[in-house]
């Protein structure tokens, strides 16, 4: 049993951040109750399994929310909770009849968290955007990609991932520990675009101050030759990071480079040079071979993985930190306590497979799930 063991969370459906919320708390012990679009239960190929790490250990029923029997199905589910979340513009739950006022009414201990790409206020509120978009206005997509090139878009994590559905989960922690004190709950505005800003929080004053340059120029952004990316001779890649000269000594011992001095480490004349031999010198191995001279020292050195590698990495393997459910490759729960270890609590389910139990487990009647089967409010 995790360390949210006993709290209930209700899910509204939407895109990958705010499943990405509910796995994080799933992860963590809470019973996840996931609300899927009625229409969404008609496409579902049920001989295949469910496969996404994202629906991992929650349930799902399916509600029509346009329905008068529906709104008030998710109000009832609402008031057995600790915590509610919703992923819509600002003022759409409020116009479906389950924004923040109407359910903190029924149940004033009820967390009640909204995610959003630019907040519940501010000019922007009402606009369309996605990862990119906040990562841009929040200073953190400028500094990414090197010298000369043009910003360099990552995938969608630190925006929609790290900034949107783990900043949601963290504050909805927040404010049920604050509960326990109080005794009631509130609203959490979880925007991508503060958690992207957050996300970059020391680079703020380090580039106003000057210690931090333009992109691809820095000692972390593949702007110096120790802390870089290169290519081996099977067309893989293998990550330095020897940052420290006592590590980049290392580096160049186990490489070889005996005619690279590390007295001109940091000092920026060099670094073409130095960047033009250490790829010579990565490009003449294969990167298994690298690996077997380099892995584990004080090289600072990685093998650039595929996540179809990563999961097979013996030091993953030692810390069992991949599971395979379905039959797909997942993260383990992260981080690890002691005392209350997470764990995943059950495999993905298609949406509305726990319809029925679901709702029983949270108070409904059988005569009244029939009736709301009946009338479509629920699928």
């Amino acid at each position: 049993m995790g360390p949210l063991a006993g709290v209930k969370v209700v899910e509204l459906v939407g895109l990958g951040p705010g499943p990405f919320a509910g796995m994080l708390l799933a992860d963590m012990g809470a019973e996840v109750l996931r609300v899927d679009r009625v229409d969404e239960v008609a496409k579902i190929d049920h001989s295949l399994p469910a496969t996404s790490a994202m629906n991992r250990g929650k349930q799902s029923i399916a509600i029509d929310l346009k329905q008068p029997e529906g709104l008030e199905t998710l109000l009832r589910l609402t008031d057995r909770a600790d915590a509610f979340f919703e992923v819509f513009r600002p003022g759409v739950a409020e116009r479906l009849g389950f924004g923040p006022d109407a359910c903190l009414a029924r149940n004033p201990r009820l967390v009640y968290g909204r995610l959003t790409g630019w907040g519940q206020d501010g000019p922007y509120a009402q606009a369309a955007g996605h990862d990119i978009d906040y990562i841009a206005l929040a200073g953190a997509l400028e500094p990414l990609g090197r010298a000369g090139q043009p910003p360099t878009p990552p995938i969608n994590v630190l925006g929609d991932f790290a900034g949107g559905g783990m900043l949601l989960a963290w504050g909805m922690a927040c404010a049920l520990v604050e509960r326990a004190s109080s005794g009631l709950g509130q609203v959490v505005d979880a925007a991508m675009v503060d958690g992207a800003a957050t996300m970059l929080a020391p680079f703020y004053a380090a580039r106003a101050s000057g210690f931090w340059g333009p992109r691809g120029t820095n000692f972390l952004d593949s702007g110096a030759p120790f802390y870089d990316t290169y290519e081996t001779a099977d067309r893989h890649w293998i990550a330095i990071g020897a940052v420290e000269p006592h590590f980049y000594a290392e580096l160049l011992r186990r490489i070889g480079a005996d005619d690279l001095d590390v007295a001109d480490q940091y000092d920026r004349s060099t670094w073409p040079a130095t960047r033009a031999r250490l790829k010579d010198i990565f490009e003449s191995r294969t990167r298994a071979q690298w690996c077997a001279d380099l892995e584990m020292t004080d090289a600072c050195f990685s093998p650039v993985l595929s996540p179809t590698e990563a999961p097979m990495h013996p030091h993953a393997v030692a810390r069992h930190a991949f599971l395979e459910i379905n039959g797909a490759p997942q993260p383990a729960p992260a981080p690890r306590f002691s005392r209350t270890p997470a764990e995943v609590a059950g495999p993905p389910t298609h949406v509305g497979d726990d319809t029925d139990t679901a709702l029983a487990a949270w108070g409904f009647a059988p005569d009244e799930i029939a009736a709301r089967r009946a009338s479509g409010a629920i699928g």
